[in-house]
């Protein structure tokens, strides 16, 4: 199908985007790096009346380190980030999370912004940002204003965003040196939305202990997950598998999925309670220490 018929402007900065957002409604739509949006608009699942261009926008495709945090524009192509020697070394679990979004050709395309904005529940950054207690810049006609990650994400492709705010900026807490992440999902094919995802990231201490954990999960309720019930049975605790299995029961009683054409609810809850067993014994390995 093709998309039906749509204005077009493109935004010289964030305040005429704001200001293009405000004059024509809740029925505009930004227009980023168009992966996810062109699809649904092809499709008819979307239909905007106006398409709002940010690409020629300057400044939202930055990398950064700021007060112990890594800031990534908007705007930035997941490509650039995936190879980002910066994200790399101080929130190594995002170019892995990366390499599972879509295909490369995708990710040369598509934007940080544009797949945290989208907020779908399976897909893999808005779990990420969510599990490592991430922040979401936004800026509409009032100002500048900062939402934590587990506010940000409200529904199935809702969010805490106004309808004339544009997202700015991504700010995801740096990882000690020495964190073990990974990555665990089931899809039918590599590049396809994961239909149940989970990632760790597990700093241990000199004696062995961990005292740092971050757990997460997509694709097991409407907003990505935090599963901070399994965080609190490993943190401090000695990272036996008797104490990832501990961990991992938690996870059943956390997760809300439902029955869809890919997989019953049932079949989810288990999985994803597998899943964040192999991602937490496979961040505690690759920390120095294996359960």
């Amino acid at each position: 199908m093709k998309p039906p018929a749509v204005k077009y402007a493109r935004a010289g900065d964030v305040r005429e985007a704001v200001a293009l957002l405000t004059e024509h409604g809740s029925d505009a739509k930004v227009l980023a790096g168009g992966q996810s949006l062109v699809p649904l608009m092809s499709f008819r699942l979307a239909r905007p009346s106006i398409l709002i261009d940010i690409n020629r926008i300057s400044g939202l495709d930055q990398i950064r380190v700021d007060n112990g945090s890594l800031v990534i524009g908007a705007m930035t192509r997941q490509r650039d980030v995936e190879i980002s020697d910066v994200v790399a070394a101080e929130v190594p679990l995002l170019p892995q999370v990366l390499h599972h979004v879509g295909h490369i050709t995708n990710r040369n395309r598509g934007t940080v912004g544009g797949s945290v904005a989208h907020a779908d529940s399976a897909a893999e950054l808005p779990a990420l940002v969510t599990g490592l207690g991430g922040e979401l810049v936004v800026e509409g006609p009032n100002g500048t204003r900062t939402i934590a990650a587990e506010d940000y994400f409200t529904g199935t492709f809702t969010t805490a965003m106004e309808y004339n705010e544009v997202l700015t900026e991504i700010r995801i807490p740096r990882l000690p040196a020495g964190t073990g992440v990974a990555v665990e999902e089931l899809a039918r094919r590599h590049g396809d939305f994961a239909i149940v995802g989970a990632m760790a990231a597990v700093h241990l201490a000199a004696d062995g202990s961990v005292d740092l954990i971050r757990v997460a999960a997509s694709g097991v309720a409407s907003v990505p997950l935090r599963l901070h019930a399994a965080e609190e049975v490993l943190a401090g605790a000695q990272p036996t598998a008797d104490a990832i299995d501990a961990a991992a029961a938690t996870v059943t009683a956390s997760v809300h999925p439902t029955d869809d054409v890919h997989a019953p609810a049932s079949y989810r809850r288990d999985m994803i309670q597998l899943l964040v067993k192999r991602a937490v014994a496979a961040a505690v390995e690759r920390s120095g220490v294996s359960a």
